[in-house]
């Protein structure tokens, strides 16, 4: 079985800690922890305005910090090996995209986002290392952006308001990293409740937590394939999604259901007919998810998870050939009850809720079966649901 999570926190610490003093030369004054997230069903409906059963996870970003009176951020990451440095007169955004993919960008971009909406910002030295595999699906982006974000509020000492600061989230991934994603991410990441998933209304950002049935323990099987967002058909997405609302008259497809998308979907043209058919089922398996999880009936649970997997690769087609071969290979394990790719797609990993017992053996077979099915051995985690962003005041 991997690392125990608090373990892994412990080492993670320590290294962060003493990297923060050998760079300069005195212990951080504080230390912020922002989770990643894995997504169990409610895939590309939270730009639809829709809903979504995220939880954070027990892998993280961590920054070790102290404020300074410069008026710049000085920022080194020990994942990349590079220190950056900005000032704190951020923006406006860059109109042709360069470099905006990198991992500093989605610091500034809270900064220009924060100084936009008002916030006084102030300096800050730190270092910033974290244990969620990038790219994966798993929203490494986001725990960074929540992470810099809980970094502000400790050296600006303004309140954190997770649901306002994931927010502010998606308003620098929109407008500075030129991703047009939805709020799931920043809002897990920001509001994580352990032992629990969330059930996210994203329009009113109302957020139910839905404990994980008995017994049970999410896996990620990471497939080992990646894609870059911003180059991706991510954003045509979300473009055909709000086309096909506004042939309905509507402001989303959360205000559609089935029957009423059925009287009119020969109005509009096949690709977009499927793009609006998996949002609109979507929403609906993701709220019966949560109502069966309540239920601790797992088995429902899984079924859901199995049919949404199939309108991501079919309707939506933001699968690809290794995540419906690890995807299919989970789904015949006895220990799997439901198993869906995770994340925005076109790579990244497949989530499977599995019997936690017997999670070892699911990791150790699964991989075997995927390779005789002619595919590569994915990387498996556990997770284990976690807080979302905090902070730790180590010294005045």
């Amino acid at each position: 079985m991997p690392v125990a999570g608090a373990d892994r926190d412990a080492a993670l610490r320590q290294v962060i800690v003493s990297a923060f003093v050998s760079r300069y030369g005195t212990p951080p004054e504080a230390l912020v922890r922002a989770p990643g997230r894995i997504n169990l069903i409610g895939e590309h409906t939270d730009y639809n305005d829709g809903f979504v059963l995220p939880m954070a996870i027990d892998r993280a970003v961590w920054i070790a910090l102290r404020r300074v009176s410069a008026d710049r951020v000085r920022l080194y990451s020990l994942d990349f090996d590079e220190e950056e440095t900005f000032g704190l007169i951020v923006g406006p955004p860059p109109a042709d995209g360069v470099n905006r993919g990198r991992w500093i960008e989605y610091v500034k971009g809270i900064a220009w986002a924060l100084a936009d909406s008002g916030f006084s910002l102030q300096g800050w030295d730190g270092v910033v290392a974290g244990d969620v595999p990038i790219g994966a699906g798993l929203s490494s982006s986001a725990a960074l952006e929540m992470a810099a974000a809980r970094s502000f509020s400790v050296v600006c000492e303004f309140d954190w308001d997770p649901p306002a600061m994931a927010r502010l989230g998606q308003r620098a991934e929109n407008g500075w990293v030129g991703v047009n994603c939805g709020i799931m991410d920043q809002m897990i990441c920001a509001i994580g409740r352990r032992d629990h998933a969330v059930l996210v209304d994203c329009r009113t950002l109302g957020a139910t937590p839905i404990p994980l049935p008995r017994g049970t323990i999410a896996v990620a099987l990471d497939t080992g394939t990646r894609r870059r967002l911003v180059d991706s058909a991510f954003n045509e997405r979300r473009a055909q999604c709000e086309a096909a609302a506004a042939m309905f008259g509507v402001s989303a497809l959360r205000d559609l259901d089935m029957d009423r998308f059925s009287t009119r979907s020969s109005a509009l043209n096949e690709t977009m007919r499927r793009r609006a058919r998996h949002v609109i089922g979507e929403n609906a398996r993701t709220i019966e998810a949560a109502q069966a999880m309540t239920a601790g009936d797992v088995r429902a649970v899984g079924a859901l998870m199995y049919a949404s997997h199939a309108s991501l690769r079919d309707d939506f087609e933001v699968s690809n050939s290794a995540l419906d071969i690890v995807a299919e290979c989970a789904r015949l394990r006895p220990e799997c009850y439901g198993a869906r790719m995770t994340g925005a797609g076109f790579g990244g990993c497949v989530v499977a809720l599995v019997e936690e017992q017997h999670a070892g053996r699911f990791l150790a077979l699964v991989g075997v079966d995927v390779v005789q099915a002619g595919g590569e051995k994915p990387n498996g985690f556990v997770f284990r649901a976690a807080e979302g962003a905090n902070h730790e005041i180590l010294r005045g």
